[in-house]
């Protein structure tokens, strides 16, 4: 299992991860510091290309804007 951690739009969460529940057995997300953004993201080895293409698509949509 591999875990990573991001910052993102705190109001984007949901939509991450609806995205990531529609993916089957793709990731698993959860918030660490939801006020600020923070999260995690574990994932299989196998799986890990899949998730970090899903997330550069998704990037413009669900990144922390630095002024934030």
């Amino acid at each position: 299992m591999v875990e990573t951690f991001y910052w993102i739009a705190p109001h984007t969460f949901h939509f991450l991860k609806s995205i990531l529940e529609g993916y089957d057995n793709l990731a698993i997300i959860s918030a660490v510091e939801p006020d600020t953004g923070l999260i995690r993201i574990r994932c299989a080895e196998t799986e890990l290309q899949e998730l970090m293409e899903l997330l550069t698509r998704l990037a413009p949509v669900i990144r922390k804007d630095q002024l934030t």
